[in-house]
Parts: C-alpha cells; structure tokens; sequence
C-alpha cells in the first residue's frame, strides 16, 4: 500500500485534447519522517507506522518535545510489514509513477455557525 500526506496549494484548470476544461488540486508533498514502528508482537497489538508531516521549528516546540523531532501532523498507517520501515527514516513520492489510482481523504477546516453572507456568498441589503 502507498501512501503519503500532503496539503492543499490551489486549484488549477487542465484542459484535455479535444479543448474541454477540468478542475485540478495543486498538492504539496514533502517527505514524511517514520516516528514510530508499531507491530503485533509489542504492547500494541497491531502492525502500524506513525509519521509526522511538516516539521516544526525548534523555537515553537515544548521543551518537553525537544528531546525529538516534532512535526505539525502526526498520522498513523496500517501496514502489513512494519519491519520495512525504520525510526527517522524518509518517505517521499518516489513510490508514486505517473498514471497511478490514489484514494484522497481530506479535513475541512471548518467555519463554524455561518450566515447567508459568508455560507452562500448572498449579498447584504441595499
């Protein structure tokens, strides 16, 4: 299973041969850092590997987070061998080739309670 965690640029146009027009999402994605190996055979109880997703920088980390590398997102993945990957290792798109399926799950950023004006874009009175 490939994966990889990226965020959101832009949207952008693509236009095909025949001149019709698609809509596109720009991604950015970076290289991952593996922080943690899990397997069945720990307290765990399952294969998974956790990794963290833009660093962040020194200044803005706990002290308590100090003694490692700590990351604005942090996501966990089930893999079948947990063995393949090891603590601080990179994973960038080099496993991805042109032309390969992806599943896309995304986070809203969520607006909260919003009126007319900023849900639907209507206008104010006169």
């Amino acid at each position: 299973m490939k994966f990889i965690l990226a965020t959101k640029d832009r949207m952008t146009q693509i236009f095909d041969a025949e001149g019709r027009v698609h809509a596109g999402t720009i991604l950015k994605a970076g290289p991952m850092t593996v922080t943690q190996v899990k397997s069945k055979d720990t307290k765990d109880g399952y294969d998974a590997v956790q990794f963290g997703f833009m660093p962040k920088k020194a200044e803005r980390v706990n002290k308590a987070q100090r003694a490692t590398k700590a990351f604005y997102t942090v996501k966990e993945f089930h893999v079948a061998n947990p063995a393949d990957f090891s603590v601080g290792t990179n994973v960038d798109l080099s496993g991805f080739a042109v032309g390969d399926v992806v599943e896309v799950s995304g986070t809203s950023k969520g607006k909260g309670f919003a009126g007319v004006v900023k849900r639907h874009g209507f206008h104010g009175g006169r």
